[in-house]
């Protein structure tokens, strides 16, 4: 599955630059410390767009396509901002096969996004995400940490419902 990078516009601090700013600093002696740096990056951000992938890549004096390669290789890594309301939909065997496409496919109308996008308001994201664990409630979603189970795509609205503040 390939990540999609964020159509919304970056809206970094100046408090949050600072704090990455300070972790390369500390670490750019060590160009193993890549990974870790941007680990930090994200914990800083919640996400890595290109502005942060590129002040890492030039203070750990890396070409950005190293940065780039790391973040889209690993799954930890995401290109995209999580929303106020991550919604994760369960694409493994059991789910897939009691009906989550058309679950995704319904987030993803009611939504206007698709996996691995935000509502530009920021409120929704939606990814797919493989086994959870809980394959007995097949299909399963999660909104944030609630788990709601033996789904069918009637029953979105009803929870979407409950998360519009």
């Amino acid at each position: 599955m390939q990540k999609k990078i964020s159509k919304l516009p970056f809206n970094g601090t100046p408090e949050q630059e600072k704090k990455l700013q300070a972790v390369i600093a500390a670490n750019k002696h060590d160009k193993s410390r890549l990974m870790a740096v941007m680990q930090e990056a994200q914990e800083i951000y919640g996400y890595l767009p290109m502005e942060v992938q590129s002040m890492i890549a030039e203070g750990m004096e890396v070409p950005l396509e190293k940065v780039f390669g790391v973040a889209t290789f690993y799954a930890q890594f995401s290109l995209s901002p999580k929303g106020k309301y991550n919604i994760s939909v369960c694409l493994g065997t059991a789910c897939y096969v009691k009906g989550a496409g058309e679950l995704m496919d319904a987030l993803s109308e009611k939504l206007g996004i698709g996996a691995d996008e935000c509502t530009p308001d920021g409120k929704f994201s939606l990814v797919a995400c493989r086994c959870i664990g809980a394959c007995g409630l097949a299909p399963v979603l999660t909104i944030n940490d609630e788990v709601y189970g033996r789904l069918t795509a009637d029953d979105i609205d009803g929870i979407l419902a409950k998360y519009m503040d």
